[in-house]
């Protein structure tokens, strides 16, 4: 007998049906995409660490690429802004909490302005990453590239701090003229081009003594960039033949290549995630306005949001570790 009831209790368990596994339907296919989804993330951060294991002695540092902090131009806030955005995605987690709490209690009206402030914090850290791709796209100091692909920064021999390139490239007459598809051989549209050439950059370098070369190598026993001396400088910058501003999927500024490639490809797939649940996130607090929820007596589907919401905030966390700190 005891074996029949037994029986019959996984077959309602295994049996599929509206709550399998005591979940519903729409809890265990989110559950289904949320660790697909996982995988996928997980292959691109190995992906990451295999390639940055590989160019460890080029690979830049963060600290030196994401200084920029809105309204504070000029000032050197390494990593501050990353940290303020990954408060406000964290905590934007802590409402969704609040909010299925609410549902779970049936309180229409802290469940709407707890998903507001989801909402709110789901879009200022969009916005956030918006502004901060902008400054790693556009670049600040500008550096050239050589025949071997290296990437040449220039620093002051006194204090070490970087030096823009518009702050002593010389300005040459010349011709220059961005070339366009519609008059050329193969109607291929050429590259923006940068704002100086390599020849006023090496001559601006060559009439200020006080300038150094930064290499994109690092030294093991320091950390940092290594600086060349005067003559090791003039050396090197005469081996200089691209002027690079800002990053591309072809040139970065900052160092390696292959560091702007994942930076633009794992940070915008987060970014589509965080916008989708954005997204996702305002439908169901317009239907919590309209009561639909009320309705039907159970706010199961803020809850089916709050699993997504809540793992792209942990996919988040092992992309800042990763990818910013380590």
């Amino acid at each position: 007998m005891e074996a029949t009831t037994n029986l019959t209790e996984n077959q309602n368990v295994w049996g599929g049906g509206n709550k399998p596994l005591n979940a519903s339907y729409g809890k265990m296919m989110m559950w289904f995409f949320i660790v697909s989804d996982a995988l996928t993330f997980s292959g691109f951060l190995v992906a990451y660490g295999f390639s940055r294991f590989k160019n460890i002695d080029s690979w830049p540092i963060a600290d030196e690429v994401f200084y920029h902090f809105p309204f504070l131009h000029g000032i050197d806030a390494p990593m501050y802004y990353v940290a303020l955005m990954t408060f406000i995605l964290i905590f934007s987690s802590v409402t969704m909490v609040l909010a299925v709490d609410a549902g779970h209690k049936m309180q229409k009206n802290k469940v709407a302005v707890y998903m507001l402030l989801t909402i709110i914090g789901g879009a200022v850290f969009v916005g956030s990453q918006a502004w901060e791709w902008k400054n790693f796209i556009k670049g600040e100091y500008g550096a050239v590239e050589t025949r071997g692909g290296q990437i040449l920064q220039f620093v002051s021999a006194d204090s070490g701090d970087r030096i823009a390139l518009s702050s002593f490239a010389s300005s040459q007459a010349s011709d220059r003229e961005q070339h366009a598809g519609d008059n050329g051989i193969w109607y291929v549209d050429e590259a923006t081009l940068p704002t100086y050439t390599v020849a006023e950059v090496q001559e601006g370098f060559l009439a200020n003594p006080d300038l150094r070369v930064k290499t994109e190598m690092i030294d093991a026993e320091t950390g940092h960039k290594i600086v060349l001396d005067r003559a090791a400088s003039e050396s090197k910058i005469a081996q200089a033949v691209y002027v690079v501003e800002g990053a591309n999927l072809i040139r970065n500024e900052y160092g390696n290549r292959l560091f702007a490639d994942f930076f633009f490809f794992i940070t915008g797939f987060h970014g589509f995630h965080v916008f989708s649940g954005v997204v996702f996130n305002g439908i169901i607090f317009f239907n919590i306005l309209l009561g639909t929820y009320e309705r039907r007596g159970h706010y199961e589907m803020v809850e089916k949001v709050g699993l997504y919401w809540h793992f792209v905030d942990l996919v988040w966390v092992f992309v800042f570790t990763f990818f910013y700190l380590v």
